[in-house]
């Protein structure tokens, strides 16, 4: 089986030296790039899984290159970066990155992260069976990570959106932890002020809300976490 290939966008050279260093131990194969030029012809050249990218890079930022990136499906991504705000762990997670991790770092959580990423990556490789799942008119296919309305407006969701969805759909009615959907997109535990979930959950409400005669598919149940209250077909 071929080695899973991660490819790090950092500009600063030490930085991208040890994260090369780090991986390579760990059994990786490893890209370096140190800007969006750079980085879209190591992607042309090689099947890359995983991006570990810093958002502030030369030319284009981390930021506007994720959503460059959101269209595809296979692809992890991780932001590793000095920004420890949270109007930028927000934009980060919004835009679809799959996990967001501030530096100076622990070179073992972030090793521990970017594999449960890349195990999921494989696993959602193989969700074929009952892939397709429709809803209130709506419907959800995993093979494309695609949702459509009952309108025809169709939405590409990134895969932590797709995951957290998927167990809301097939626990439906019963209450899903914010523990539970944490594990389930990321791999980890969920942490204090982590908004992980939270922002997944806002942006698949914006979906449903965006169309004519939209319905309250995902109730908050305070202090637990989400339902599901859809109607599965």
């Amino acid at each position: 089986m071929q080695k899973p290939h991660i490819l790090i966008v950092e500009d600063e050279d030490v930085t991208r030296f040890n994260l090369r260093n780090l991986f390579e131990a760990e059994g990786y194969l490893v890209s370096e790039a140190i800007d969006g030029d750079s980085m879209d012809s190591k992607l042309q050249q090689n099947a890359i899984n995983l991006i570990i990218m810093d958002i502030n890079l030369p030319g284009k930022n981390g930021l506007l290159l994720a959503r460059e990136l959101s269209n595809q499906p296979d692809l992890g991504l991780i932001f590793l970066t000095g920004r420890d705000s949270d109007i930028d762990k927000i934009l980060g997670l919004e835009i679809g990155a799959d996990d967001y991790l501030t530096k100076p770092f622990n070179p073992r959580e972030l090793t521990i992260r970017a594999r449960n990423i890349l195990s999921r990556i494989g696993h959602n490789r193989n969700e074929t069976e009952n892939a397709v799942i429709k809803f209130n008119q709506w419907t959800l296919d995993g093979n494309s990570r695609k949702m459509t309305s009952p309108q025809g407006d169709v939405f590409s969701i990134p895969r932590g959106e797709y995951r957290a969805l998927r167990l809301l759909i097939e626990n439906a009615g019963q209450i899903v932890t914010r523990q539970q959907l944490i594990k389930e997109m990321t791999g980890r535990d969920l942490r204090s002020n982590d908004r992980t979930v939270d922002v997944t959950i806002r942006r698949l409400r914006k979906h449903f809300e965006s169309v004519e005669n939209p319905q309250e598919l995902i109730n908050t149940i305070h202090g637990e976490g989400y339902r599901f209250v859809g109607t599965v077909e």
